[in-house]
């Protein structure tokens, strides 16, 4: 019960988490065969899952699936399928994240305010948030915002302000993904009121690292610059590393769209080193992305490595079914394809991805997508016409 507290007032990666889910884990192995063993396990894979440390929290989601198949309490499998399905998602495994997380998103009610009492949050509601960003990266937007609003809507009725900041939280980071920063804008706002309200460190900082980049992508650069480094700082503050390089890789694009290159390199290799010591997979993508991108806005610009990193982020993306992710860095690279004169490939690449959504034609990706293959049609036709010895497709 101590653990559950200090994890709400000082944040699930402080210290003092681990020393007292320490304590109670010393303590089962005394008495020996209790009950008490399965919530001190999973106290320890929130705070092991905060501090961005994925082998031992996915070890400990599998310890506690171990255990909920040899018990015949129903809640303590739908509590070990949240704790694996939200480790798989910082893997970079979304498919096996959204198996997880679907089975414990509709859990009822009072179920839901039983669990509250025990870990501070309501796991209904922490799967349905995770599953919002399973969904967008698998491809599916549009199912994604209907899962938040669910979240959101649960939490309410549960009239619990912990579990209201993490739904709050998470809208804002799909509509990052999404590119809306009117709505990243209005709820980190109401994360920030309700979190200063209850107290929540670790949630203030969440709001202010938001606040600060939807500021930036509004125009307001500098402001939102120095609001998301205030917001860093005070996530890191807690001791929570899991959600690092995210911050790392929003800082670098407002950097970008500041023209602060040097910045934006910096921030992006300081997020590549933090994915690899943490063993997280799901922002490797946007890393090399992002990286091409400003290869090409240099005034010497490196375009064989730009595509490179293009490449790289495909290729990453394809291998996780990440459709979301595919489809951002297929856009980059078909625009340098463009560039080139190589329409023909361009607009095949683009095709086929842009061709295999079914959902989520109003978000920035999609309208950008499908304005460039217009271009690229234009452009395939005045390539036809006038220079029939077109090049090949290039290696993908």
């Amino acid at each position: 019960m101590l653990g559950t507290a200090l994890m709400t007032t000082k944040g699930t990666a402080a210290s003092e988490v681990e020393q007292t889910y320490a304590r109670a884990r010393a303590l089962c192995a005394q008495v020996g065969e209790t009950p008490q063993l399965f919530p001190t396990l999973r106290g320890l894979w929130q705070f092991y899952l905060s501090r961005g440390v994925l082998t031992t929290a996915r070890e400990l989601g599998e310890q506690l699936d171990w255990l909920a198949q040899h018990t015949a309490e129903p809640t303590l499998r739908l509590e070990a399928h949240a704790a694996l399905g939200q480790t798989l998602l910082f893997l970079g495994e979304y498919t096996a994240s959204r198996w997880h997380l679907e089975r414990i998103a509709l859990t009822a009610p009072t179920a839901q305010r039983a669990l509250v009492l025990r870990h501070g949050e309501a796991p209904g509601v922490a799967c349905l948030v995770d599953v919002t960003l399973a969904l967008w990266c698998l491809g599916f937007p549009a199912q994604a915002v209907r899962r938040s609003q669910e979240a959101q809507t649960q939490a309410q009725a549960l009239a619990h302000p912990y579990s209201l900041a993490l739904a709050h939280l998470f809208a804002a980071y799909l509509h990052c993904r999404r590119r809306e920063a009117l709505a990243v804008q209005a709820q980190a706002e109401t994360l920030l009121t309700l979190a200063t309200a209850h107290r929540f460190p670790l949630y203030v900082g969440f709001g202010a690292c938001l606040q600060g980049w939807a500021l930036a992508m509004q125009g307001q650069v500098e402001a939102g610059l120095t609001r998301l480094r205030q917001g860093l700082e005070a996530v890191l503050a807690t001791g929570q590393t899991l959600s690092r390089p995210f911050w790392l890789i929003l800082l670098a694009e407002v950097a970008g769209r500041a023209g602060q290159l040097k910045e934006g390199f910096r921030r992006l290799t300081e997020a590549l080193v933090a994915l690899e010591a943490s063993g997280r997979e799901d922002l490797r993508t946007e890393v090399y992305r992002l990286r091409g991108e400003f290869l090409l806005r240099q005034a010497v610009p490196d375009v064989t490595q730009a595509e490179a990193c293009f490449q790289q982020a495909l290729a990453i993306a394809r291998y996780q079914q990440a459709r979301s992710w595919e489809l951002r860095a297929a856009i980059s690279l078909a625009r340098l394809w463009q560039q080139q004169g190589q329409h023909t490939a361009a607009r095949q690449l683009l095709a086929e991805i842009y061709g295999w959504f079914t959902e989520g034609f109003d978000t920035a990706d999609l309208q950008e997508a499908k304005a460039l293959l217009a271009e690229l049609v234009g452009g395939d036709t005045h390539q036809t016409a006038t220079a029939p010895q077109s090049k090949a497709t290039p290696t993908r």
